[in-house]
């Protein structure tokens, strides 16, 4: 479960992102580098980890 804003701390939203983004060093079956084109998801998500922006909205920003 996506750990909510206004219910986590800074630091449960960044082990999240960290968790869930993790490599898994096979960049052919994975497809996290290529839907973030390239860019680190916890660069991606900072705002989301600073509890500033929601998860679902910079997700859905990418999905474009």
């Amino acid at each position: 479960m996506i750990p909510q804003i206004e219910t986590s701390t800074k630091e449960e939203r960044k082990n999240y992102i960290a968790k869930r983004f993790a490599c898994k060093g096979n960049c052919e079956i994975c497809g996290i580098c290529k839907m973030y084109r390239g860019k680190d998801p916890m660069v991606i998500y900072q705002e989301y980890i600073d509890g500033t922006r929601c998860f679902q909205e910079i997700t859905e920003e990418y999905r474009r």
